[in-house]
Parts: structure tokens; sequence; C-alpha cells
């Protein structure tokens, strides 16, 4: 951790939604004047898309059936762990882009399934933003959740997430529903060991459960909308934090335990303006005092 360049670092795996949290992160930037650095946890992928399925390929022909990229070893983990480090120490530091797709190759000039070269960060930021899937792994070779000041978890239940993700991956990536579930499969022994884990290290877990059936998540034919989901809100230190408060100001929420507030789903991004922004405020602050 850093008193004088602080790191947000936001975790959830393919599917959870952390674009979504990503937006509202940025609109408190905005609307606060706070300059933030953003790195994208696919930036630090080991393998280019054409040498991950080389890889892959190799790794099913020696009997790897687990291989995907929420391996650990398909990343390079001490690559992030040295940029917040970095970061921490000097507020400065080097990131790259993952091209997806033909609009962010036209705005990265780098082709689809490739990386830009590394650049450095802009200056004068007040802090470093991560959204991705491995920001608070904490194993023998790293421990990338110590570095980082503020840690949030964006999990929805499991069935609501392959959803999203079966729903993203065919509008967005042009995936059949069983290639979507191939990869689902092959993922599970380190969505199980090298993703779930992180979510005991994070400060608040933000957990979307739907209130309609998704028994069968691969014959859902769409996604249950917010006004058909609760969010579990979790903190993992709820000192300090203003129940009473919450709960007066967003209408349908009450607590479930000591530290969990239930909030209906249609009100997750007014909670997590009302809870965020005077956690990002006081980094803010006291980095400047440092």
């Amino acid at each position: 951790m850093s008193k004088k360049h602080p790191i947000i670092s936001v975790v959830g795996s393919s599917g959870a939604g952390t674009s979504t949290v990503k937006n509202t992160f940025d609109q408190i930037f905005r609307r606060e004047g706070i300059k933030a650095v953003s790195i994208e946890g696919d930036a630090f992928h080991r393998f280019n898309r054409a040498d991950m399925k080389a890889e892959l390929e190799n790794r099913y022909r020696a009997g790897d059936q687990g291989f995907s990229h929420f391996s650990f070893e398909a990343n390079e983990l001490g690559e992030l762990e040295r940029v917040f480090r970095d970061y921490g120490e000097t507020g400065k530091g080097k990131t790259r882009h993952y091209v997806h797709d033909d609009i962010e190759a036209e705005r990265y000039g780098t082709a689809p399934g490739h990386f830009t070269d590394w650049a450095d960060f802009e200056g004068g930021s007040d802090l470093l933003f991560y959204e991705g899937l491995h920001g608070c792994v904490v194993n023998d070779a790293v421990d990338l959740a110590g570095l980082a000041d503020l840690k949030i978890g964006v999990v929805p239940v499991i069935n609501l997430e392959w959803i999203q993700k079966i729903h993203r991956d065919r509008a967005q990536r042009g995936y059949s529903t069983e290639a979507v579930t191939d990869v689902i499969l092959r993922r599970m022994h380190s969505y199980v060991n090298c993703i779930v884990p992180q979510f005991s290290q994070t400060d608040i877990n933000f957990q979307r459960v739907p209130v309609v059936d998704t028994s069968n998540p691969f014959i859902a034919r769409w996604i249950p909308t917010p006004d058909e989901s609760l969010v579990v809100i979790r903190f993992k230190n709820p000192r300090g934090i203003d129940f009473p408060y919450l709960t007066s100001m967003i209408s349908g929420s009450w607590m479930s335990r000591a530290n969990s507030i239930v909030i209906p789903g249609n009100k997750q991004d007014l909670a997590m303006q009302l809870i965020l922004t005077p956690l990002i405020e006081r980094l803010v602050r006291e980095a400047k005092r440092a």
C-alpha cells in the first residue's frame, strides 16, 4: 500500500460485470476532479491470441485440460506486481493494451489479438485504477492484494455470471453457445483456485443475485435485468461504514448481516456512488498530505 500514490483494484472474472463497475468509477473520477491512470488485466496476459491458441493445443496434447487465461501461468503477474509496486513508490509506471477487435485496432493501430507497445503512464495522476482478473492475487510468487489500497470484488452468482458471459461472447465475439460452454468448462479449475480466493482479499464485494429462474444458464434467452435482481454488498471491515445512512438513502435495502447490506439491483450504481466516493476522496486527500 502507498499513502502517496494509492491503487484501486477491481477484480472479477469474464462476464462478471467489471466493465460496468469501471464506468461508475469513471463517473466518480470526473465528478470529483480526480486524475486516474487505468490499466487493464488483459494487458498482462502472457500470450497474444495466436500464441495462446498454440499453447492451449500443446497443453491439451500433454494432458492439461485446465489451462486458460484464468491460470496464473498464462499471465505476467510478476510484471503486474512490478507495476503496482513502482506506482506505489513513484507514481510512475508502464502499461500496454490487448487489442480485442477491429474497433480497438483502429484506435490503437495494432492488429486484433496483439498487444500495443509498452508506454509510460501520463504524469500527475492522483491514483492508479486496475480492472481485470488477477488484481488481488496472493500466492507464493506475488502479493498484489498487499499493494492495493482499495480492493473491490464484482461477483455475480455463478449462473448469472455464465449467462452474462454466454450472451456477451455470442453478441460481441460471434461464438456459439457450445464454444462458450467449452471455455467455461476449461476455466473451471483455475476459476476455483485462481479467481475465487481473491474475493477473500477484497475490501468490498458486490454480488448480484437474480430473483428469476437461472437454473439452466445455457439456455437462458436473456440476461436477468437489474430490476430482476438483488445486490449483496459485503464489507470486509465494516468499521466506519454508516449503514443507517445507506439504508435510509437506498430505498428497499436492508442489513442481512453485520457487515452486509442487500439492495435492489437497480440501485447498484447509487450504492456504489454513496459507498465509494468518500473512500476515494479519503485516499486522494491522504495522498496529497503524504
